[in-house]
């Protein structure tokens, strides 16, 4: 990955905010795109530390001028885009009888949406550097899960977006893969609406429904990303890697 060109979403905080610090210490130069100002300085002063190149972009993805603007930016300012990363998302309780069409556009729009269209716009620039794509997914595009439907859609969106995009950039070479994380200890649900005291309740239900015990850090979720991104997957497209301590294995409970 060294001198390589990453476009990273979602890098305020979890499993993008660990991608895109295990990217910039690996000799990657990252673009790290996020809402939190604060969040994304400070990720940019943690990988100077260890030697890395991290270069933040406030943006909302929602705003197509605003993506625009991003993979422009990110092919301008160090001559192309190697590999773009889609980690940026939310979630939401609601079910089939209490999701609002407001609650669906927003998950879709975030979650779906905004993914498809950085792939898009970035799809010129990566082609010119036989780059690649890694979504991230979850266990629920794999799997059911109750009372966070727009949630599982959009995930189930993404891995079909995935598949079929991979298909169809195959020619060009470009790469496109996703990761499907189990629970993994982030702010994502806390940001959702979760209180502290339930989180941690959560945590360690969690810990029960996943066969290896245990729930998973963003750390090694990055791991995998930076596997599928580097000239070792070369040969890997359309695919869609559970990381779940077996979670996608097991029956509901």
């Amino acid at each position: 990955m060294k001198e390589k060109i990453a476009l990273i979403t979602g890098a305020s905080s979890g499993i993008g905010r660990a991608t895109a610090l295990h990217f910039a210490i690996s000799g990657a130069k990252v673009f790290a795109v996020g809402r939190n100002e604060k969040a994304l300085g400070s990720l940019r002063d943690e990988a100077q530390e260890k030697g890395g190149v991290v270069i933040p972009l406030i943006a909302d993805l929602r705003e197509t001028a605003q993506v625009d603007k991003i993979v422009t930016d990110a092919a301008e300012v160090f001559g192309g885009v190697d590999v773009l990363v889609n980690a940026a998302g939310i979630i939401l309780n609601g079910s089939i009888e209490t999701t609002t069409p407001e609650e669906w556009d927003k998950m879709l729009n975030i979650n779906l949406r905004s993914v498809f269209y950085m792939m898009q716009r970035s799809i010129p620039h990566l082609e010119k550097t036989n780059g690649n794509i890694v979504n991230v997914s979850s266990v629920t595009g794999l799997r059911a899960f109750p009372n966070i439907l727009a949630y599982c859609v959009s995930k189930a969106a993404i891995d079909q977006l995935t598949r079929c995009s991979a298909l169809e950039l195959a020619a060009k070479k470009i790469r496109v893969n996703a990761v499907n994380p189990g629970v993994v200890v982030t702010s994502l649900h806390k940001r959702g609406g979760m209180e502290d005291n339930k989180y941690e309740t959560f945590l360690e239900h969690s810990k029960t429904t996943h066969p290896l015990g245990r729930v998973g850090e963003p750390s090694e979720v990055a791991e995998l990303i930076y596997f599928l991104a580097s000239e070792k997957a070369s040969w890997i497209t359309g695919a869609t890697y559970e990381i779940d301590g077996g979670r996608a294995q097991t029956c509901a409970r």
